[in-house]
C-alpha cells in the first residue's frame, strides 16, 4: 500500500521538505515517497509547498555553489504541472502561532501546518515526526 493509496482523486497534499530533497537527491529514504510523486506526476493529486519548503530544498545546492541546481528544483517546485507555491500571507502567519503555541512546534513546521489547513489540504507528506501531534490534519510519513 502506497502513503497517498487512501486519498481520494483530486486531493491536495502539503508536501514537506524532507521527501522532496529525498527524492530530488535520489537518497534512500526517497523509496518510501515515490508513489506521492507519481501520483501528483499522473496528476492523482495536487501539491502544494510553501516558501519555507522551496528555501530549504535550493539551500543544499546553494551552498555548494550550484546555481544552476538549484534553479532546476526552484522550477520543478513552481512550475511542473501538479505543483503550487503557496505564499504565506498574515492569515497563514497568525494561524501558524496558534499551531505553533499548541503543539511546541518550530516556527517553519508550524508555518506548514498552518498553510496545509489555510489551503485546506487532505493531509501533510512529511518525514518530521514532530507533525504526528497535529491533530486536526492527516500526516502520512
Amino acid at each position: 500500500m502506497t502513503l497517498t493509496a487512501d486519498l481520494i482523486d483530486g486531493a491536495t497534499v502539503l508536501v514537506d521538505t524532507n521527501p522532496i530533497i529525498y527524492v530530488l537527491e535520489g537518497s534512500r529514504l526517497a523509496e518510501r515517497y515515490t508513489s506521492v510523486f507519481a501520483d501528483i506526476a499522473a496528476g492523482r493529486i495536487h501539491a502544494i509547498v510553501t516558501p519555507v519548503t522551496l528555501a530549504e530544498v535550493v539551500a543544499g545546492p546553494l551552498s555548494h555553489g550550484h546555481e544552476a541546481q538549484a534553479e532546476r528544483y526552484r522550477g520543478a517546485l513552481t512550475s511542473s504541472p501538479g505543483w503550487t507555491l503557496c505564499p504565506v500571507d498574515g492569515e497563514i502567519a497568525m494561524l501558524a502561532a496558534r499551531i505553533r503555541n499548541r503543539y511546541r512546534l518550530k516556527l517553519p513546521d508550524a508555518i506548514q501546518v498552518a498553510t496545509a489547513l489555510q489551503q485546506r489540504c487532505h493531509a501533510i507528506v512529511t518525514h518530521d515526526r514532530d507533525f504526528g501531534r497535529v491533530a486536526e490534519i492527516l500526516v502520512l510519513s
